[in-house]
């Protein structure tokens, strides 16, 4: 069962890849970055609350001395990583936005290295660097072409300037920080579930002075009932799921390891999204990363001399 393990953050980086489908949706319904957020955040809050009710009731509790954990995952990692993320794909073309962000895994192994003592192994090298090489080409950066569109380059060529690269390493930065701090909350007894809750409950609160709530009302007045199940879906596969897959393999697998899974699987599903929701059509290089960023995801969980095999579950 402990193999099976890596299967969680790469699903996390597919249910994560699906969020443009969302996003773009709301925003031609004229919402802002902020109302996007807040919409997804309070449903996802909302979600969870219900679930943990129905489930067990003991997972709300928390010990007030690790509030602080909740807060800085919730405002530092869940919000830092979506306000920035906002900002470089308003600064830049959509697919360096991406590509910068998938440079998170670099920043978890550094991270987890001290604070885990978990081991920088050529293994992780390699794969780390297979799978930002795939992800490039996956996102256009290497080619000409790529994924027109939300993949793809914008106006025939790059628009680069420091505020946006510095945006996209920032939203990595904290992509990072979220794993670090899930993992000590686990590591202090927390269910994922708790985890996953406190931290998206808390980026929600932050974003409600900047909500436009007439924009949310009248979005779901024009269907309400399509729209209403159109922004639960939202929450649900674009935060709910993500989070809770990516944090529930904090448990067992190595917090490096889960980082490069995710990051692997989000633009390459974003890619496929994009092809079969919007016609974007990828070109040779784009199939080409896809097809490298899955053998760097394969020669990571594959056992090595570096690393034992995982010991029976």
């Amino acid at each position: 069962m402990k193999r099976m393990i890596w299967l969680l953050p790469l699903l996390a980086g597919v249910s994560w890849g699906s969020v443009g489908i969302f996003v773009r949706t709301l925003t031609a319904a004229g919402m802002d970055n902020p109302t996007v957020l807040s919409t997804r955040m309070l449903g996802a809050a909302l979600l969870l609350i219900v679930g943990m009710l129905a489930h067990d009731r003991s997972l709300l509790r928390v010990r007030p001395r690790d509030a602080w954990l909740f807060i800085a995952a919730g405002s530092l990692g869940m919000l830092g990583l979506n306000f920035c993320y906002n900002e470089a794909i308003n600064r830049l073309t959509l697919s360096l936005a991406a590509v910068l962000l998938a440079l998170a895994p670099v920043f978890v192994i550094l991270w987890a290295a001290v604070l885990f003592r978990e081991r920088i192994t050529a293994r992780k090298i390699a794969s780390a660097s297979l799978a930002l090489l795939g992800c490039a080409l996956v996102g256009g950066l290497l080619g000409s072409g790529g994924l027109l569109g939300s993949g793809g380059l914008e106006g025939g060529g790059l628009e680069w300037t420091a505020a946006g690269i510095f945006m996209g390493l920032a939203a990595a930065f904290f992509y990072a920080l979220y794993s670090v701090f899930s993992k000590i909350a686990m590591e202090r007894g927390y269910h994922v579930l708790t985890i996953t809750l406190y931290a998206t409950l808390t980026m929600a609160l932050a974003l409600l002075p900047f909500t436009d709530w007439g924009g949310i009302g009248g979005f779901v007045a024009a269907a309400p009932a399509g729209n209403f199940f159109f922004l639960a879906l939202h929450s649900l596969f674009a935060s709910v799921l993500p989070y809770v897959l990516y944090t529930l393999s904090l448990r067992d697998a190595e917090t490096g390891k889960a980082a490069i899974l995710a990051a692997g699987g989000e633009p390459s599903a974003a890619m496929l999204f994009g092809l079969l929701f919007f016609a974007e059509v990828p070109t040779v290089l784009s199939l080409a990363g896809l097809v490298l960023t899955v053998i760097a995801l394969s020669f990571l969980c594959a056992p090595g001399r570096e690393e034992a095999p995982p010991g029976p579950a």
